[in-house]
């Protein structure tokens, strides 16, 4: 059954006040909201109510096989749903301490509160704090765990709006809270903590070079069973063709004059394109971060043939991109 969707603005005292109060009222009645995160805008549900959560899963058309990140109210939940293993306390106690709340997941053993439909049936859980003022404010006063994956249809673009989600779930949710523009761009660096050592399993904003001052960082081979969202190989895509291509041959794309670019810092000959959309004119990976999914969408959304896409250095934030980059390739390809 469709709904009509509200986007409620938090642009004054009183507007987030609103805001607030309409989204807690419909997280307290097993409804899924679309609220900002610092990352990507996230929909929202009491993780703790199984029908709440399941309708994540129907608002976004998600398989019941990819896993749900759990937000956190506050750091004191984290052991009512996570088991921290004696050997992993200082690693945790460090990661916590550092960047919480922020662009951080860990996964660790679940304990019992956690619903099966969060965690996929695995026997872990991906639990993060948002570090946004807006999700913070509603997380608290809800007083309880929200699942949250991001709010767009499963394996799209990643929303970074208000205007994104409502493009892509208007009429399947009630709510979407406005509060700006995500500041990373990117979803949440997860890792699973083993002993005192880190896994990396999705890349972002905190860097592996980040991670290795609180631990051992052991290396991820692909192949692994599904451990935690967002390792899909076939994720993050336009509904158009992406094509990576490196800049020097990027120009030979362009003939046929319905091919859109999306640059890293430049285009030498943007007349050759029927649009260009530039992640970052100074070469600055944090700006590219924050308007990758917005400028991917502007692309998708031009009626071209085909999008082709620039490498950026593969360094610090860069390889959060390269990942959202390699999987929006890899599934327009299939």
């Amino acid at each position: 059954m469709a709904f009509m969707t509200v986007c409620a603005s938090t642009h004054s005292a009183e507007a987030l006040a609103d805001a607030v109060d309409r989204a807690v009222a419909l997280l307290t009645a097993g409804e899924p909201v679309a609220l900002p995160t610092e990352t990507v805008y996230g929909l929202a549900a009491d993780a703790l109510r199984a029908e709440a959560v399941a309708r994540i899963f129907e608002a976004k058309e998600r398989p019941f096989f990819d896993p749900l990140i759990v937000h956190l109210p506050d750091v004191e939940w984290l052991e009512l749903v996570a088991s921290i293993p004696a050997k992993s306390r200082a690693l945790v106690d460090g990661l916590t301490m550092r960047f919480w709340p922020g662009p951080l997941t860990l996964v660790l053993p679940r304990k019992g509160i956690v619903p099966d439909i969060v965690t996929s049936g695995l026997e872990t859980v991906a639990v993060r704090m948002s570090a946004h003022p807006v999700f913070n404010e509603i997380a608290k006063l809800f007083g309880k765990p929200l699942a949250a994956p991001s709010a767009n249809r499963f394996g799209r673009i990643s929303p970074t709006t208000a205007a994104h989600v409502m493009s892509e779930l208007n009429g399947r949710i009630k709510l979407v809270v406005d509060g700006g523009p995500a500041a990373h761009g990117v979803e949440s660096t997860i890792v699973a903590v083993e002993g005192d050592a880190l896994r990396i399993l999705r890349s972002g904003p905190v860097s592996s070079e980040q991670l290795a001052e609180f631990g051992r960082i052991c290396r991820f081979e692909k192949g692994h069973k599904l451990e935690a969202p967002g390792q899909l190989e076939s994720h993050y895509a336009p509904r158009t063709p992406l094509k990576l291509q490196l800049p020097g041959a990027v120009s030979g794309e362009a003939a046929t004059g319905d091919v859109g670019l999306l640059a890293w810092s430049g285009v030498a000959e943007p007349h050759k394109f029927a649009c260009v959309e530039i992640l970052s004119p100074t070469a600055d990976l944090r700006e590219a971060a924050a308007t990758l999914f917005s400028k991917m969408r502007r692309l998708d959304e031009a009626s071209v043939r085909l999008i082709v896409a620039e490498p950026v250095p593969e360094r610090g934030l860069g390889v959060a991109i390269m990942d959202r980059l390699r999987r929006a390739a890899h599934s327009t390809a299939l």
